[in-house]
């Protein structure tokens, strides 16, 4: 089995997901899109997985491969027709790529928040084992606000109707962040842009809260990080 992974920003790469990959032995490249590097021929590849980013979907002038990458998302879901994984940016570039649109979060969802699996979602393979309320690392801005043709919305939240979502057969998606580390927060509150966007959303002391939040509930996110990688390898 080979991975392709899509990278937006070095430190948004597959976190506690790498253990798991790491133990089953899977051979998996990462290409750092926003560093000039190039996608590889996908045929080579047996899943794809799109990771998370401070650039938006529209964002094509001042980030002109993100083009590519939709391109590149389109083969792989509709024409070859492979599973893939998208998580926050990758949630919304799936459904951008594939006809659905991404419009503001308002208000943003930053913080250890909870998403409910939807009646589909109880029913997905992807969450076999999973309970139907869980905790989940929210850091964005942007939200799918119309899904693609041939989707079924698989969780949501009180602030965001699509947290997750299945397009076809075999292209899985999600808002929030199921593979956040013990150093997550700290990390990527040291990019300016996600910085910036904690400050205005929930300040200071929302930040020591929601790094409190994240160590309280660690555990329980990395065991769940590993039922859905589970899940979706059962998938291939």
């Amino acid at each position: 089995m080979k991975l392709l992974v899509f990278q937006h920003i070095d430190c948004e790469h597959p976190g506690s997901l790498r253990q798991f990959l790491t133990r089953d032995a899977v051979d998996w490249q990462a290409v750092e899109l926003d560093a000039g590097e190039a996608i590889p021929a996908l045929d080579d590849f047996d899943a794809l997985w799109v990771m998370g980013g401070p650039m938006d979907v529209w964002d094509t002038k001042e980030h002109p491969w993100l083009l590519a990458e939709k391109t590149a998302i389109r083969t792989w879901v509709r024409d070859l027709q492979r599973p893939f994984l998208g998580l926050c940016l990758g949630h919304q570039l799936l459904a951008d790529a594939l006809g659905g649109t991404c419009g503001p979060q308002q208000p943003p969802e930053i913080g250890i928040l909870e998403v409910e699996l939807t009646e589909a979602g109880l029913a997905e393979p992807l969450f076999v084992g999973m309970p139907q309320r869980q905790k989940c690392l929210q850091w964005h801005s942007v939200q799918v606000t119309d899904v693609p043709a041939d989707t079924t919305v698989l969780a949501r939240s009180d602030a965001c109707p699509v947290q997750s979502m299945r397009v076809g057969e075999r292209a899985w998606s999600m808002q929030y962040h199921v593979e956040i580390e013990p150093d997550t927060v700290d990390n990527w509150a040291a990019v300016p842009a996600y910085r910036q966007a904690l400050m205005e959303s929930i300040g200071t002391a929302g930040y020591q809260k929601m790094a409190g939040d994240a160590d309280a509930n660690m555990a329980d996110m990395t065991r769940a990080a590993e039922k859905l990688y589970d899940n979706f390898m059962a998938q291939l």
